[in-house]
């Protein structure tokens, strides 16, 4: 993969030498997806051996999350500057040096810590993967390595729960964190021997001041998305515990960071605005959004991240809870996803030589759509494991076409040494809009599973003290209480009709991702798709990379910031 200077790639050192380093670039993807899905499926296990509040639990995760969708812009823009390659390995030794420190922890605060860490890695690499890719692969190669860097992603979205159940039920959930030492060697090691350097011309200092007024942006709009359900929107519903210090009463958390994310947001934005007409430095020059297949593919991606992985939210609490599966069982279930994901990427050589990739996404849009939606019908407390593969193959199948294509389309037309920049802004879109679709799509899991309880019950004549009772600790416990009501006689009526109005809920969140995804399909005949094949000069066509339509022919396309 080539190093460039302003000018499109020119890939040196044979296609071999390029196709591993894909392999080592789509595998540094692969350590930090297995790794957010490995952690969800060990958490009860580190509660139990670090003994962790309920506070400490939701910190575990969430301080990942919001360090991660907070830094993505930044480190992507980083990367221009310093090394695209560079900012690869720096990602991933960070990453894994955190990793480690979390398998060593002996206490809660400590592990925080180190997810935090984990979260500055993970938004190191990611970015800096795309970057690397669009500066490296031109045409049709282009199109065949988003393929396989998304179908990585889908895949190991799936394959993690798997990895994740075997290591803390075989091992320790030590491993789970561990395991990301040996994976990161090899990655640093196909990088290093594969992967050749890869910058912008510009040489411009780092805007600090909006970098970290991008950071407050997103971490409080991120924060604001994943909490709203549990904090309440507007007013207090559930006290927020940050450490020694409680916010109990009042307006919620999560209204005053909506607050704070319209305040920083729009400083962010008349600043860079400002410095922009001024010459001078900025984290992000906003004449990408003049591109319009940049500017319409990011809001087709964000539109789609609303649904895309909203099913592996509720799915797996659906398929232990109320079928019964173990995490490891469970993870054999969504193997079908990870299956239909990969054998996407060996189907992209082939239409990408006769259809232009916004075509593909739209293949790949409908293909998710129908597996979501059949989800959906065949969703119930008796539904067996072989009515689920199916649909999750489609599923997988069409995310495996649809995530790497928009990927492509969006970045196709940014000229290659705004690589960085341009991958970070399409990744935080997508992390907004996977934090709204979970938002969206746990409210409506949660609550209509608590509405049908309530009724179910109701309809067996328990008293509403008792129903609330129930409600409570199943909706508290996403479903977890379930279990334990099918086991003790006495509630094992309200056992049943507690699967029942869990397994409505499921169906209901798989139709509303579905319809986002209907949105999201609407969304993508803004980005054109009628100029021919990836090969022949279409939309990550031959020509992409050289001559680039949307941005070059702007008679200010190439000019340089002053620094």
């Amino acid at each position: 993969m080539a190093a460039d200077t302003g000018a499109a790639a020119v890939p040196r050192g044979g296609d071999r030498r390029r196709w591993f380093g894909l392999v080592a670039i789509s595998v540094a993807v692969a350590l930090i997806i297995v790794d957010s899905t490995i952690v969800n499926v060990a958490v009860p296990y580190v509660v139990s051996d670090l003994d962790l509040t309920s506070s400490q639990v939701q910190w575990v995760q969430e301080s990942y999350t919001l360090v991660f969708a907070a830094t993505l812009l930044i480190w992507g823009t980083v990367a221009d500057r310093i090394g695209r390659r560079r900012m690869l390995l720096i990602g991933v030794v960070v990453f894994v040096l955190a990793s480690v420190l979390a398998a060593l922890v002996g206490s809660g605060t400590a592990l925080i810590g180190a997810r935090i860490v984990q979260g500055f890695g993970g938004a190191m690499i990611l970015p800096t993967t795309l970057s690397l890719i669009n500066a490296g692969f031109q045409g049709r190669e282009r199109g065949i390595a988003f393929a396989v860097w998304g179908s990585t992603i889908g895949g190991m979205v799936a394959v993690g729960p798997l990895l994740g159940g075997w290591l803390t039920t075989s091992f320790s959930w030590r491993w789970a964190f561990g395991i990301n030492l040996p994976i990161g060697l090899l990655i640093v090691a196909g990088v290093a021997l594969f992967v050749d350097e890869s910058r912008s011309s510009r040489r411009e200092r780092i805007d600090l001041v909006g970098a970290v007024l991008s950071a407050v942006t997103f971490a409080a709009l991120a924060f604001g998305l994943i909490e709203g359900r549990t904090y309440g929107w507007w007013a207090v519903t559930k006290p927020f515990e940050l450490g020694p210090w409680t916010w109990a009463s009042g307006p919620s958390p999560v209204a005053v960071a909506f607050a704070v994310t319209l305040v920083a947001g729009a400083t962010f934005v008349v600043r860079t605005l400002r410095r922009t007409a001024a010459g001078r430095p900025t984290l992000f020059r906003f004449d990408l959004f003049g591109i319009r297949s940049f500017r319409n593919g990011n809001v087709a991606a964000m539109i789609v991240s609303l649904g895309e992985f909203g099913i592996v939210l509720s799915l797996p609490l659906w398929l232990q809870n109320v079928i019964g599966y173990t995490a490891f069982q469970t993870g054999l279930v969504l193997l079908g996803l990870a299956v239909g994901s990969f054998a996407a990427s060996g189907l992209v050589a082939v239409l990408s030589s006769r259809l232009a990739p916004p075509q593909i996404v739209r293949i790949g849009i409908v293909a998710e759509i129908v597996g979501v939606a059949a989800l959906g019908f065949v969703i119930g407390p008796s539904t067996s494991w072989g009515a689920v593969v199916p649909c999750l193959f489609v599923y997988g199948f069409g995310v495996g076409l649809a995530t790497a294509q928009l990927t492509g389309v969006v970045l196709v037309d940014v000229p290659v040494e705004r690589s960085g920049e341009g991958s970070g802004l399409q990744s935080t879109a997508r992390q907004i809009g996977s934090a709204l679709g979970i938002a969206v799509l746990g409210t409506v899991l949660f609550t209509s599973a608590g509405a049908r309880l309530d009724s179910g019950l109701a309809g067996l004549g328990v008293p509403e003290s008792g129903r609330t009772a129930v409600v409570d600790a199943v909706v508290e416990s996403a479903g977890g209480a379930i279990p334990a009501l099918s086991r003790d006689p006495r509630t094992a009526p309200a056992a049943a009709v507690a699967e029942q109005a869990f397994s409505d809920a499921t169906r209901y969140a798989a139709f509303t991702a579905a319809g986002f995804l209907v949105l999201g399909l609407l969304a993508t005949f803004s980005l054109g798709g009628s100029g021919g094949p990836a090969g022949a000069g279409g939309p990550g066509g031959a020509g992409a990379g050289r001559h680039r339509p949307g941005y070059a022919d702007r008679p200010d396309a190439d000019a340089p910031a002053v620094t």
